[in-house]
């Protein structure tokens, strides 16, 4: 019989993929990966400025995410660099910036690692509510926004003819992808977490027949790559966060196997 904390690992895991799907489809269709990137570095800051003011983690790596989205936002608008420039310069500067922090608190004893590549196998029962409860949020959110954010990604102009409001739309995706960021640290780390908003997704485009049914594999092959990755950790006792993310890689080589399947039907961000 598994030990309860590897069954508190199995439902955290689960409960991150479920939520990391329909955000991961948006994602790869709007080729966001590096926005995901920054979004995910920026959660060292939050640490950092968390432990320097005695503040809750998860509230801090939240916090600064919103910032980093919303500096991205404005930065875009004055044109000057392009939003691969704008995204680099976020994403290693907040990096860099909470690891020069980190160093000058030498009085708080702190598990950088654990930050990096996450500690699932130490979730708590509140780790579990917070996902469950954030998770919930996320999805219901998502299928309030899911209309406006795929007609932006199709078309941002028809999108806006019709009266979706895209840009709001843009900017409450921006808020929910820092909310999972926050939730999902302790969980798979800092640097993986784009790993598992990608992955699945990209996976799930290979045999997906519409958008929504992409989101829905999308979310149950990063639960499969989660569980599978706990127990091969279990099994060949290696890192359980990389460990998730290999399974899920593993998955992803496997939909390239010769097997019959239904042409997918075109998604948003694409064309014949």
């Amino acid at each position: 019989m598994l030990d309860d904390f590897f069954v508190r690992a199995i439902v955290a895991g689960a409960g991150i993929a479920l939520t990391t799907g329909p955000l991961g489809c948006f994602i790869v269709w709007r080729r966001m990966a590096y926005f995901g990137d920054t979004m995910a570095h920026s959660a060292l800051l939050g640490i950092a400025l968390g432990l320097a003011f005695d503040l809750n983690l998860t509230l801090g790596v939240f916090v600064v995410a919103t910032l980093v989205a919303g500096a991205l936002i404005l930065l875009q608008k004055q044109a000057t660099l392009s939003t691969d420039a704008l995204l680099g310069i976020l994403s290693h500067s907040t990096l860099a910036l909470g690891l020069v922090l980190v160093a000058f608190m030498t009085s708080v004893r702190i598990d950088l690692m654990g930050f990096l590549f996450g500690d699932i196998l130490a979730v708590s029962k509140v780790d579990i509510a917070f996902v469950l409860v954030g998770g919930a949020f996320v999805l219901a959110a998502m299928t309030w926004l899911w209309r406006p954010l795929l007609a932006a990604t199709v078309s941002g102009d028809l999108a806006e003819a019709e009266g979706l409001k895209p840009e709001r739309a843009r900017i409450v995706f921006m808020l929910l992808m820092a909310l999972v960021i926050a939730i999902a640290m302790k969980i798979v780390g800092i640097l993986l977490i784009t790993s598992l908003l990608i992955i699945p997704a990209a996976t799930a485009r290979r045999f997906a027949g519409t958008p929504e049914s992409m989101a829905v594999a999308a979310s149950l092959l990063g639960a499969l790559a989660a569980i599978g990755g706990l127990f091969g950790s279990l099994r060949f006792d290696t890192p359980s966060g990389p460990s998730i993310v290999v399974a899920a890689l593993l998955i992803f080589l496997a939909s390239f196997l010769p097997i019959r399947r239904p042409r997918p039907a075109v998604h948003p961000g694409t064309s014949r």
